[in-house]
């Protein structure tokens, strides 16, 4: 999947499920349940346990597009898109990891805040950016950063929930990324994979809802 592609096939999903658990008994199942809740783009943290055998593992289903998250090196770039990444996600703007995304043929979304930090990602050639930390009113704030910079294509990760993500989608985000939302801590340590379903079908449908026109 060429960078371009992986942008568009981003727009038609309109979700990222994003996993970040210390629990390695949850990593699996907590996909899975993602994926039957409707979720096609799943983005595993580095910070998870067992991050890389995870990527690798759901990589191969033809049917999943698989990303990397808290990618902050070149060679972690590297070993993320050898266990099979389609898209590399970092906190931060890192004109290193940028240039290794491109290098490697895929896409890369940098973390960054301001206007500023946005525009500096764009033009070291990152295709989208990941609005980090949340603002306090999210669609407002996508609202208003594209008013003067229409051709970003912003993916928010953080503040996003089934109640806004409709919001912040017809405010002009590209895309959303469910973290807590999706996998809170709590659940995922009590096993609660029913409740991760449940929560992905609300996410999906209020993201297919949103009028993107």
């Amino acid at each position: 999947m060429h960078v371009q592609e992986f942008v568009a096939e981003l727009r038609r999903e309109r979700a990222v499920a994003i996993l970040r658990t210390d629990r390695a008994e949850a990593g699996a199942p907590a996909l899975e349940a993602a994926v039957r809740g409707g979720f096609r783009c799943l983005e595993v943290t580095l910070g998870t346990v067992d991050a890389l055998s995870l990527i690798e593992a759901f990589a191969h289903r033809e049917d999943l597009i698989l990303g990397a998250g808290t990618v902050l090196t070149v060679p972690q770039a590297r070993d993320c898109v050898a266990a099979g990444a389609r898209f590399l996600v970092s906190p931060v703007v890192d004109v290193d990891v940028i240039a290794v995304a491109a290098e490697l043929g895929v896409a890369v979304i940098p973390g960054a805040h301001t206007p500023g930090e946005m525009l500096a990602a764009h033009r070291a050639g990152a295709p989208l950016v990941k609005l980090f930390p949340a603002p306090t009113d999210l669609p407002g704030y996508v609202r208003q950063v594209l008013g003067p910079l229409p051709f970003l294509k912003i993916v928010p990760t953080a503040g996003v929930d089934a109640d806004n993500a409709r919001q912040v989608l017809e405010a002009g985000a590209w895309a959303v990324g469910c973290v807590s939302c999706l996998f809170p801590p709590d659940v995922l340590q009590a096993g609660g994979f029913d409740i991760v379903e449940t929560r992905a079908r609300a996410l999906i449908t209020a993201a297919r809802s949103a009028d993107l026109s």
